[in-house]
């Protein structure tokens, strides 16, 4: 064993991500690693999370609609599992084949890995509810009053959605359903925002099927999800997704199955070393896959991602990230998306296949060091994009310092009025090399002045 990886309980998983992640990323720097005599005898030791024995047998607990440690079918019998491990530091929840249908998140925790048996281990989300608020509540609150408590019950997951009554921004909280009279309800926590009536509050039960805040070392693997979009309201990948996780590190999402989500697939909000391989992001109505603002290091690796709205969104500030031997096919807008101080990452080795509109966009942005930068995308393989107008490569904005090279650019149909690569206007100096432009009616179009 590697004595510098940390403790994880997918430590074998773990161990091959870290080896395609930066140096010094997770465990020691390297630095200070060099300086140290190497382990040859570790020992699991109070407070030392970095370097431990590498177990042959770590605690697990079995879930199952009709057999195994604890027998169920919901999400009360999927969190009492993955409660039972986090609270003994860590282990595998192993979810036997079955449907299992949700009516609040299953939310993980440090060192938990959620491994289900395939594809026939299926989470599906419960048909959601929405009605108004009857009565304000103040920031301070912990108890909201339903116009209409119809299908309603004490332990759902709920989304309150209103407008801040002075700034005019979306107001977003997301709880639980702990108590009730009538329809009176207290929540698990307090709103911590005013939710008026004057601020068109309503309150839905919709969550993210799997989800997890402020945790590290965890895994999800070998599982569907299914976010029943045709009984369930939108909620964006901000704040939810078959998986949507937030301010995390160090996480494997490996063998998932993200399907009909109305919003997004698989979403990762300001979380670090994140692996997302071999899954399938299909039929969601938002993105495929998010990796989000501010988020560091991550790869996606060997997904198929089709019949999204876009395939890969690189949201805010992602960086020294890598996306490869990804299939992204059929989705409505574009395959790949990548904007906003999106800088320093590798987009490469991927078939993009049937773009709604484009096959890669570097986005406007709001100018000058708001767009992308010091991204390489290579040997890709860009195949029919977008309607008869439609473009393989579009390059937008005062977009700069990026290096497209050797990729293949196809187009099969009539070339019509398709571009191959298009640069903008207010474009600066990006590399484009080795192309291979194949089909289009213009295979470069430069709208820069001279």
């Amino acid at each position: 064993m590697n004595p510098t990886k940390p403790l994880s309980l997918t430590r074998r998983q773990l161990f091959r991500v870290a080896s395609s992640m930066a140096a010094g990323a997770i465990g020691l720097s390297s630095a200070i690693a060099q300086d140290l005599p190497v382990i040859t005898r570790p020992r699991a030791t109070s407070g030392d999370t970095a370097v431990e024995p590498d177990w042959e047998e770590r605690l697990s607990i079995a879930v199952g609609p009709d057999k195994g440690d604890i027998v169920g079918v919901t999400d009360k019998a999927l969190q009492a599992a993955v409660d039972y491990i986090a609270r003994r530091g860590g282990g595998t929840v192993k979810v036997l084949p079955g449907v299992y249908r949700l009516r609040a998140p299953v939310r993980l925790y440090d060192h938990v890995r959620l491994q289900g048996s395939g594809p026939e281990t299926v989470l599906i989300k419960e048909p959601s509810v929405e009605t108004a608020l009857a009565e304000d509540s103040d920031w301070y609150d912990q108890e909201i009053t339903l116009a209409d408590s119809s299908g309603f019950q004490v332990g759902d997951a709920i989304c309150i959605r209103a407008v801040n009554s002075d700034t005019k921004a979306p107001v977003v909280i997301k709880r639980t359903l702990i108590a009730r009279s009538g329809n009176r309800f207290k929540l698990d926590r307090a709103l911590r925002e005013n939710t008026w009536k004057i601020g068109n509050s309503t309150v839905a039960t919709l969550f993210p099927l799997v989800t997890a805040e402020e945790a590290v070392d965890f895994a999800i693997e070998d599982i569907c999800l299914d976010g029943n979009k045709d009984n369930n309201a939108n909620l964006d990948g901000n704040y939810a997704g078959c998986v949507w996780i937030q301010d995390c590190s160090r996480v494997v999402i490996r063998n998932v199955i993200a399907r009909n989500y109305n919003g997004d697939g698989i979403s990762w909000q300001i979380c670090h070393d994140v692996l997302v391989e071999e899954c399938l992001s299909m039929d969601n109505t938002g993105l495929g896959m998010h990796p989000g603002s501010g988020s560091q290091r991550t790869v996606i690796r060997k997904n198929v991602l089709e019949r999204n709205n876009i395939g890969i969104f690189f949201c805010w500030g992602v960086q020294y990230g890598l996306a490869e031997k990804n299939t992204i096919r059929d989705n409505r807008e574009c395959g790949i998306s990548i904007g906003h101080r999106d800088h320093e990452n590798i987009i490469r080795e991927n078939e993009i296949l049937n773009s709604g509109k484009t096959g890669i966009l570097f986005r406007p942005e709001r100018g000058e060091g708001f767009t992308a930068a010091g991204n390489r995308v290579e040997n890709n393989r860009i195949v029919d994009s977008g309607p008869e107008d439609g473009v393989a490569i579009d390059i937008q904005g005062v977009t700069s310092g990026n290096t497209i090279a050797n990729n293949t650019l196809l187009e099969t149909r009539a070339p019509a009025r398709r571009i191959g690569i298009r640069l903008g206007p207010e474009n600066g100096n990006n590399t484009l090399s080795d192309n291979h432009v194949e089909g289009f009616a213009v295979p470069l179009t430069d709208n820069r002045s001279s």
